[in-house]
């Protein structure tokens, strides 16, 4: 974090650096420009004189200029082809030369108190001809003086700048450093097995405050993920302790018994069917688990869901006509949706496995494909319905029937592990959907709904 401040500091002090720069740089360039301007027009007036008047009446103009240039700091000198000097407020001619352009830098001496003073002026030199030179300019005190001044007032900046940006970096480490200690304290806490815990969000709303509602966020999903595995565990230990009690006490009774072989068949039979739906019930419980965790999400692909439920009603169809039931489907052909299709297809293979368990002979189990609205263009979501003439499930119990291991007591004698209601739940959210129970009088309609693509 200090790096950070630095960098921080660094950066600012660069930046307020470079901007007094050309703002010092600007201005001494303006004030540089108004002098040549000001000893340019100056130039253009003497040449004209002399055009004019010849050389008495140049000589009158500059010793009148000369005579006030204390206070407009002019300086003057006309001489003669051997640089002597002829008229003019400058004793002898610059030993500088020019450059291409005819102007020159040089210093000056004025008697003063304590001798003399040394400055310098800025001139340009102008040829009247091949007899006599010009040289109009001016004192650059005036230049220099302002430039010291921008200069102090640019030192000044640069010291408050550099402080301020101290201050701020200062400031800005420590509420950062602040709110990343919260983050750490949290953490540790958390992993101490304080899975109750969440990190601070302040009012700012900064990224800070974004990373921490993430996090916030993740371990929620991770506190779910974590009491449904302790769900699942209880369950199983409660729901699979019967079974497999039932598949021991089977073998030992074969085993210490002094039975015939069929006897025997019988008993290696029996446990055969116990082991297969201890095995129904951990891959329901692990189907359930891949999709409350999203696990088969990268898996999605564009389906043709008409295809997929002309599946499940061939697989089915014997099962159907074995019971004297009449399965029948509605389809709309056409509906596509993105998603995984064996946890698709296990999840309306369970809806209509229910459907056949409950319902009785002669009666019908229809398989419906369809939009939602009767505007299919309008339509987002796609609705897989699936209907029996059975006893139903009461409005009381439609929301515990979706939970695992949940049975009714209409339902205890028949096969199952209370598991197909709660993977079509899980399949639904796990797509985006959702699973709705309601009363198909006689019997159940189980309303599986999912997003289109």
């Amino acid at each position: 974090m200090f790096r950070l401040a630095v960098i921080y500091l660094c950066l600012f002090t660069a930046s307020v650096l470079g901007l007094l720069g050309f703002i010092y740089w600007s201005a001494t360039e303006s004030v540089t420009r108004q002098i040549d301007s000001t000893i340019n027009a100056e130039i253009t007036g003497l040449a004209e004189q002399f055009n004019q008047r010849g050389l008495i009446g140049l000589v009158q103009a500059i010793e009148r200029r000369a005579a006030t240039a204390g206070a407009s700091r002019g300086l003057y000198i006309l001489a003669d082809d051997s640089f002597e000097r002829i008229a003019g407020n400058l004793s002898r001619w610059p030993d500088e030369k020019p450059d291409s352009e005819g102007w020159i830098t040089f210093r000056l001496e004025y008697p003063d108190d304590t001798g003399s003073s040394t400055n310098f002026g800025r001139a340009r030199i102008f040829d009247l001809g091949p007899r006599f030179h010009l040289l109009v300019g001016h004192d650059i005190e005036e230049r220099s003086r302002i430039a010291a001044s921008i200069r102090g007032t640019l030192i000044w900046g640069v010291v408050i700048a550099i402080g301020v940006s101290l201050v701020g970096g200062v400031l800005m480490s420590r509420s950062l450093l602040k709110q990343i200690d919260s983050i750490n304290e949290t953490s540790r806490e958390i992993m101490a097995g304080d899975l109750s815990r969440r990190i601070p969000i302040g009012e700012r709303g900064d990224e800070i405050d974004e990373v921490a509602g993430n996090l916030n966020a993740m371990l929620d999903q991770i506190e779910r993920l974590l009491a449904g595995m302790s769900e699942i565990s209880d369950n199983i230990a409660h729901d699979l302790r019967t079974p497999i009690s039932r598949l021991r006490t089977g073998l030992e009774s074969a085993l210490i018994g002094h039975a015939d072989p069929e006897d025997y068949r019988d008993a290696i039979r029996s446990a055969i069917e116990e082991a297969d739906n201890t095995l129904k019930t951990f891959n329901a419980l692990l189907n359930i688990a891949q999709a409350e965790a999203g696990a088969t999400e990268a898996q999605f692909e564009p389906l043709e869901l008409q295809a997929l439920l002309q599946d499940v009603g061939e697989l089915y169809e014997p099962l159907a006509e074995e019971q004297g039931i009449e399965l029948k489907q509605d389809l709309t052909s056409d509906i596509l949706l993105k998603g995984d299709r064996n946890l698709l297809f296990q999840a309306v293979a369970n809806l209509t496995d229910n459907a056949l368990k409950f319902s009785a002979a002669d009666s019908c189990v229809t398989l419906t494909l369809r939009y939602e609205t009767a505007d299919e263009a309008a339509s987002k979501n796609a609705e897989i319905v699936v209907t029996d003439q059975g006893p139903g499930i009461p409005e009381a119990d439609r929301e515990r029937v979706l939970e695992r291991f949940h049975r009714l007591e209409a339902s205890r004698s028949t096969p199952g592990n209370g598991l197909g209601l709660s993977l079509v739940s899980a399949v639904a959210k796990l797509h985006g959907g959702t699973l709705r129970l309601e009363d198909n009088a006689p019997g159940l309609r189980a309303v599986l709904s999912l997003p289109l693509t």
